[in-house]
């Protein structure tokens, strides 16, 4: 993920199957919410069109 180029202090915590779990200080919070869906999205290019969705809680069941 792009993650790794900038210079983010969003950490990837771990994957649950297709689940990204981030850790994410506030104030990058709104810039990873639109990053993160559009960079899933690009990485097939598919018949059917890849969507994410995102959730922010406080743990992985908050999120959802």
């Amino acid at each position: 993920m792009r993650l790794r180029v900038k210079s983010h202090q969003t950490r990837i915590v771990m994957q649950m199957h297709d689940e990204p779990v981030l850790e994410v200080p506030s104030s990058e919070l709104e810039l990873i919410k639109a990053q993160v869906p559009l960079t899933m999205a690009a990485v097939a290019q598919l018949a059917a069109p890849l969507l994410a969705q995102v959730g922010v809680g406080a743990d992985w069941d908050g999120a959802h």
